[in-house]
């Protein structure tokens, strides 16, 4: 069956940073915003204040702008700079509820900001910090705008008040936020004037002008010359053909080329260009399969200069013990009775001491062998009062006793039941009507990260039991874009073009496709990142299963259904603690 529009369906599949680059900034949406914070530092300080212009073909069309809640003290000087005080914000909303306004805003725009490694550092940290996705790949910084247009003589200084000055904006910069956005807008747009008559009109055109010529990385553009402009994955190599860095792209060839105009800002990254004598690459079927070849190679290589994903299987698993009397315990090594990983140990410690507690699993190392029974001692039975075991009684306790606690953890794990997350919840409630607030904010913090965790680890253990599951996705040409996946793992990709029967296609990946053999522990030995990665693309709008060699879903009591309180939960820590 065909679509009027050209792309085949599988609706009765029983019986049959770029997209910006070539568009002309006139012609382009882009905002220009403008923070105002407590201090310096994205990572300690917070967001005061926001402030967005929108602008396309030189007109305002919209105006974003908001006081925020830091959370934390304004410093006197910073209150004497901008002249935004603590009672300004005490009724603003928080950053947890202002971002993804902006967010949505702003979508689809270039991103100006004047100085904008400050303003995007403040954006991206909280971003991360909120788990919001943050869809901006392209930005301006009228500052190096400033500095490679203007020239000394001109503009002495580049500071935002100068460049008005020089410009005779209409607006003047105030420190407050959507003044100093509004002032940038005109100061852009005087900057643009001045290199138009130079050939540069897209985005692409001012990205390449704005560099300061670097002889030494433009005569390494010939690298780039069997590159095609095609999606996949590129590998720089050094002198010794040891992988310097991967990374992936949808063009391939503009990709490569962009890292020999110096613009990229990073040091490590100009060093890498310097160091490399051949850029290999590896053509994709589309970017699912790029992205999961990345990790791969990554993996692989373990290049000096990449900053995440060398270390796929690297992590700790809270681990359900093999003991007469099990006991949780943290390890690199997963089993079937586990849930990870976690990135950091200490996390995955406290994770395991609440269910442990909540469950009243021994937390006592000591080695039972074939014993008939467990007994720690309560504080009533003479036991200590506090740091003892999780599992004290009163009493010796037997297997029949003890093993329905292993089964309810068990159950926790696996996502039958979910009796010990009621438990603890229970528990925040209580401490919350005793008026125990500080211990209910720690109680749900560590709550919220179990949640998270048996949410992800139950979510794409479901995916890793699946021995075959085949999934596609409309492409931007009206195709169809097709996976492959066996036990959590990329197994096949490719694409049925439009106007081309999607079916033989899918048989042809079928056939042609990587042999899997699960491993132990919950995700069948796949690595996290990528079986995460597999789930994410598959459960967009838009993707379809075609075949399965089983039911993909859920189990009825996962802690999937608990995120939403999650996310309130992550909310709740961006209000401040106000005294009174």
């Amino acid at each position: 069956m065909q679509t009027s529009g050209g792309q085949l369906t599988f609706a009765d599949i029983e019986s049959d940073g770029d997209e910006f680059t070539d568009g002309a900034l006139f012609e382009t949406t882009l905002v220009v915003v403008d923070l105002e914070t407590t201090g310096g530092s994205p990572t300690d300080d917070r967001i005061t204040e926001i402030g967005a212009v929108k602008i396309r073909g030189g007109e305002v069309i919209g105006e974003f702008a908001t006081l925020v809640d830091p959370g934390q003290p304004i410093p006197p000087q910073i209150v004497t700079l901008t002249g935004i005080t603590e009672a300004m914000v005490t009724d603003a909303p928080a950053i947890a509820q202002v971002l993804p306004s902006f967010v949505e805003f702003a979508r689809g725009a270039i991103l100006v900001a004047h100085n904008a490694r400050f303003d995007m550092g403040f954006l991206r940290q909280n971003a991360v910090r909120l788990d919001i996705d943050w869809p901006f790949t392209a930005s301006l910084c009228t500052v190096t705008m400033a500095r490679r247009i203007l020239t000394r003589d001109e503009a002495p200084s580049v500071r935002l008040s100068a460049l008005a000055d020089l410009f005779a904006v209409s607006v003047r910069p105030t420190h407050r936020a959507l003044d100093d956005a509004r002032a940038t807008v005109e100061v852009f747009h005087r900057l643009l004037e001045r290199v138009g008559n130079q050939g540069v009109g897209t985005y692409g055109e001012l990205v390449a002008y704005l560099p300061r010529s670097n002889p030494r990385l433009r005569a390494k553009r010939a690298l780039a010359r069997d590159v095609p402009s095609r999606p996949g994955v590129y590998l720089f190599r050094g002198p010794s053909d040891e992988v310097l860095y991967v990374g992936t792209a949808v063009d391939l060839r503009r990709r490569v080329l962009s890292y020999f105009t110096g613009g990229d800002p990073r040091r490590r990254i100009g060093e890498m260009v310097n160091l490399a004598v051949r850029v290999d690459h590896v053509e994709c079927s589309h970017a699912l399969e790029a992205a999961v070849r990345e990790l791969r190679l990554l993996a692989a290589h373990r290049p000096a200069y990449n900053r995440r994903s060398t270390q796929p299987h690297r992590g700790w698993w809270i681990v359900l013990t093999g003991e007469r009397f099990p006991r949780l315990k943290v390890s690199r090594t997963p089993t079937d009775d586990a849930i990870g990983p976690v990135g950091n140990r200490n996390t995955a410690a406290t994770i395991a001491d609440l269910i442990g507690q909540a469950a009243g699993l021994r937390s006592c190392t000591a080695r039972l062998g074939a014993a008939s029974h467990h007994w720690c001692r309560s504080e009533a039975a003479g036991g200590p009062r506090i740091g003892g075991c999780h599992a004290a009684s009163d009493r010796p306790l037997t297997l029949p006793d003890y093993l329905p606690r292993v089964s309810a953890v068990r159950d926790l794990m696996t996502g039958g039941r979910d009796d010990v997350l009621v438990a603890l919840t229970e528990r925040l409630i209580a401490l919350s009507e005793a008026q125990m607030f500080e211990s209910a904010a720690r109680h749900r913090d560590r709550l919220s990260a179990t949640i998270e965790l048996l949410a992800r680890c139950q979510r794409l253990s479901a995916l890793s039991r699946i021995v075959e599951i085949v999934v596609a996705r409309p492409d931007e040409a009206r195709g169809w874009e097709l996976a492959v996946i066996r036990h959590g793992r990329l197994a096949a990709a490719g694409v049925a073009r439009r106007g081309v029967a999607p079916m033989p296609v899918v048989d042809a990946l079928i056939a042609a496709a990587e042999t899997v053999i699960p491993g132990p522990g919950p995700l069948s030995g796949a690595p996290a990142e990528e079986s995460a990665l597999l789930y994410r693309w598959m459960t967009e709008p838009g993707a379809r299963i075609v075949a399965s060699t089983e039911a993909f879903a859920l189990p009825v009591a996962c802690a999937e259904r608990r995120l939403p309180w999650t996310q309130t939960a992550r909310a709740a820590r961006e209000v401040p603690r106000r005294a009174g």
